[in-house]
This record gives structure tokens, sequence and C-alpha cells, in this order.
């Protein structure tokens, strides 16, 4: 494993005076321009005008995804184990089939999201699965149930991981946790809208025939492609003339041709953009050397473990929150069971957003992962333990909270730390991708003979975070390490006289002795 880049042998030419310089064969020694001359209020400005825009449609786009995909823990109080005759591990079969396709399918789809656009790839999937779910609230039979799960597994595969990486190109670093956060508290705010939208719905029971699950499905369903379809045609929200910013339910692509941007702002954020990782910017043009440098780099594989130690909790506590809840008696019937699953999501988006925002304030991600690891030892543990109802609803607080506030910050922390659009694209799907099977794992550890107390299931989401507990601490001090010895390795160079052309660093990636790790 190479703790330093490896650097290419530079060329080297002397000059009249004798002095020895670096160049690449095309271009002169690195130098960074100067950004385009906007004064902070009007960067201000620049950046209300570019989350107005994107961070609308993404985040509802998302909260219907993943409402959607959680929906399933819902109607198994409101009858859909009972009328489809699912015994044994038949329910959790159906949860780990989602998984296989959603994992297999996510790293090709944000390889092709620049090539489709994104303005019209991300409202195709969304129509895609709306479709998709209102037929599932079809379905007479087991096999039909499995089925229409994996084909909404399918078209959910591309949203999150393209949503992520279109940021990506958008935002410079330091600025990205925030949009992820907010982009991320969708899926929280989800959770929340999942347990009031099922009780008003189990109302409905017996309606046209069908029973509550049912018209989760159909309704949830129908809402969803409306989303995708207006945010195909654009839809103004909101207008307000005095700061000139509109709300459309509207995706655009890339900021080179974002019309809602002045010609000098559109300069701004691709400078922005080009000179955040390196002095001389990344490579924007795909090669087959990007995903194979994504599939050699060890922080991408250290990561992805990291990945299942937040998922696997995240996944278990959102799939089985209600059965959870309704196992331990408290005495309410199913819908009101529903109910309670409200304040936990509350709760967890408030610590998201507060995460987020200090997170890219001090410019660091880990501290804030392991807040949340620590949130998820607490609240499982209690929950493991022979204590009264009370206190394991209190401790669902820790569990629902501690993955889903960890989480933003865990993915924009890969993103931080890798150069090139497509090295990028590759390695977050990568993550995302793989670490994602962790939720065919959560898919299966909550057994119906197992309630109320649930003891193994809650014991391995334990191990999981006992892996993060390790895990994430060895990718702090390797990251260290590497920067520390990049800025020996600069300083050296700086004394010799030795630089490298813009070519070379942009090849390099995050491996150029410029670049630095961020914590």
């Amino acid at each position: 494993m190479s703790q330093l880049p490896e650097l290419p042998s530079p060329t080297v030419s002397t000059t009249k005076t004798g002095t020895t310089e670096v160049e690449s064969k095309d271009e002169g020694p690195s130098y960074t321009p100067l950004p385009p001359a906007l004064t902070p209020q009007q960067q201000q400005r620049l950046w209300r005008k570019v989350d107005t825009k994107l961070l609308p449609i993404l985040t509802l786009m998302f909260l219907c995804a993943y409402m959607d995909r959680a929906n399933i823990g819902n109607a198994k109080i409101q009858g859909l184990t009972t009328q489809l005759r699912l015994t044994g591990n038949e329910f959790n079969i159906v949860l780990t089939m989602f998984y296989i396709p959603f994992c297999l399918f996510e790293c090709p789809a944000n390889l092709v999201l620049k090539k489709f656009r994104p303005s019209r790839w991300l409202p195709g999937l969304t129509v895609a699965w709306g479709i998709t779910l209102t037929l599932m609230g079809l379905v007479k039979s087991y096999p039909q149930l499995v089925g229409t799960r994996m084909c909404l597994a399918i078209a959910e595969a591309g949203l999150f991981p393209g949503v992520v990486y279109y940021m990506t190109l958008w935002y410079p670093r330091h600025m990205l946790q925030v949009r992820v956060g907010i982009f991320y508290g969708g899926a929280t705010v989800a959770g929340a809208f999942s347990g009031v939208l099922a009780y008003g719905i189990s109302f409905m029971s017996g309606t046209a025939g069908f029973l509550g699950w049912s018209w989760i499905f159909i309704l949830e369903g129908i809402s969803t492609a409306i989303v995708g379809a207006a945010a195909f045609f654009g839809t103004k929200i909101y207008n307000c003339p005095r700061t000139e910013i509109d709300i459309h339910l509207v995706l655009v692509d890339f900021p080179d041709t974002a019309a809602f941007l002045t010609e000098e702002e559109r300069a701004f954020i691709i400078w922005t953009k080009k000179y955040d990782n390196s002095s001389v910017g990344e490579e924007e043009h795909f090669e087959v050397r990007h995903v194979i440098a994504a599939l050699r780099d060890w922080q991408i594989w250290l990561h992805i473990i990291l990945y299942w130690a937040i998922c696997a909790p995240l996944n278990g506590i959102t799939l089985f929150l209600p059965s959870i809840i309704n196992a331990n008696r408290f005495g309410y019937d199913p819908a009101v069971s529903q109910l309670l699953t409200v304040p936990p999501y509350i709760c967890a988006t408030i610590v998201l957003v507060v995460f987020a925002v200090w997170s890219d304030y001090i410019k660091m991600r880990s501290p804030f992962i392991l807040a949340g690891l620590v949130l998820c030892l607490v609240g499982f543990s209690i929950n493991i333990s022979a204590t009264s109802a009370g206190v394991k609803y209190f401790a669902v607080f820790f569990c629902v909270t501690g993955p889903y506030a960890a989480y933003p910050g865990l993915v924009a922390w890969l993103g931080n730390n890798l150069a090139g659009q497509y090295k990028r694209a590759t390695g977050m799907a990568l993550q995302i991708g793989i670490g994602n099977f962790s939720g065919a794992i959560a898919s299966n550890i909550y057994l119906s003979e197992d309630a109320p107390r649930y003891i193994i299931g809650h014991a391995l989401e334990l191990m999981f975070v006992g892996i993060g507990l390790v895990s994430l601490p060895f990718i702090v001090l390797m990251y260290k390490r590497i920067n520390t010895r990049r800025d020996i390795l600069q300083k050296e160079m700086e004394e010799m006289g030795i630089s490298y052309g813009d070519e070379e660093l942009r090849r390099m990636g995050d491996r150029a002795p410029d670049f630095r790790y961020i914590l």
C-alpha cells in the first residue's frame, strides 16, 4: 500500500541563468490564476442562488425515494404479511432482494450521469420508481412482491450516489457537507412523514377493496411520479423579486451551462471547483485508468468498511422501527404505533443539520462520524437490555439520530478526498454501492420470532458500531501520516527547485504532492 503519491519523472530544463526548473512536456510550471472578482456579498448571493435552484428539488426527490424504500416497514403492520400470507423469513427475503440490484446498479448509474445529463436522468429515475411503487400496491402474491421490490431498487439505485457526485461538481469541499446534510435531511423527514402518512392512510383500509398497506404504496407512488414529472418541466414554487431568487422544482445540469447564473458567476464557480483540490484543478475527461485508480485506492475500501458500520444500524432501524415499537407493547394499536416513529426522526433531522453546519465550519468530518457512532452505541446498548418499554423508546432516539446524523459526513468525507471527476464518481459509487450490501444484512437480523427484545438484531448492530469505532481512528491516522509526509516532500521539492507541470499534477489527482486530505 503506497502512502505517498507515485510521482512521474519530470522533464528538467536549464535556463540561461543556470537555475533549474521542472516543466511538463507541453506546459510551463504550475500556477493558479486569479479568480473572477466577486465581493463577499456577491459570493454569498451566488451560493444562495445555487442552493435555491438545486436543493429543493433534490431534497424532495430523495424524500420520496427514502419514503418509498422504507414504507414497507409501515406496510408490514398494516396487513401486508397477512394478506400475502408471508411466513417464516419471507418478509426478510423481500427486504434482502431490494439491496442486490440496488448495489449492483449504483456504480454504472453514476458513470452515465454526465452523459445523459442530470436534468433528464434523475427525474426519469424518479418517475420510474414512482410507477413501480404504485404497481407494488396491486401485487397479490409473494413472488410478485419480490419482483416489484427488485424493480424499485433498480430505479432508485442511481439517485443518491448520482446526486452526491452531482453536488461535488458545484460546491467546493468545505461547503459540501451542509448541502449533503440538507439533502439527506429528506431521508430523516421521510421517516417522520412515513409514520404520519401511514397513520392517515390506515383509515382508508377497505376502500375499493384494498387494505391499508396497498394504499400506502399506491398513494405514495403516485405522488413520487408527480414530483419526477415536475422536475422534468419545471414548476415555480417561490419568487422573491427583491433578492431576485426563484425556487423552481426543476433540475439544471452543470455550472458552465447554468442559464440562471451570469457569465461572471459561472466563471467563479468553475474557478472555485477547478482550484479547490489542487493549484492546477482536476481532470474532467473519462479514461479507464480512473476506474482502475479507484479500485486500487486504499481509502475507498476503508471507507466502505466505515460505511457498513454506519449503514447497517441505519437500515436496520429504518426498516424495523415500526415493528420494534409495536412489539414493545406500549398498549397502542398499530396505527398509533406509526405515530410513535415520528419524534425520533424529528430529533435526528435537527442533529443532522447541526452536525453538517458545524462540520463545514471547522472543515472536519471525522469528529461528527465518531459522535454518531457513540450515539448508536448508547441507543442499541439500552435496547438490548432488560429494561422498561419507556426507557427503550427513549433509546430509540439515539438509535435513529446516530446513523442519520453521521451519514452525510461519511459520504462527503470520501468525496472531499478524491480528486478527478470520474475517479470521484467511481469511488463514491463503489462506497455507496458495496456499502449498501449492509442493508441486505440488516434486512435479516430482526426476525419476528425474536420479538419483542430482538436481542440478536441489536447485538449485531452493536458489532457493526464496534467495527466503526476501530476503523475510524485508523483512517484518520493514515490521512494525518500522508498529509505530514506530503508537507515534508513539498518543502524538499521547493528547496531543490523542483516542480511539476499542470498536466502531471492533474493526472496524479489526490496523489499529487500539493493535495491534502480533509480529516
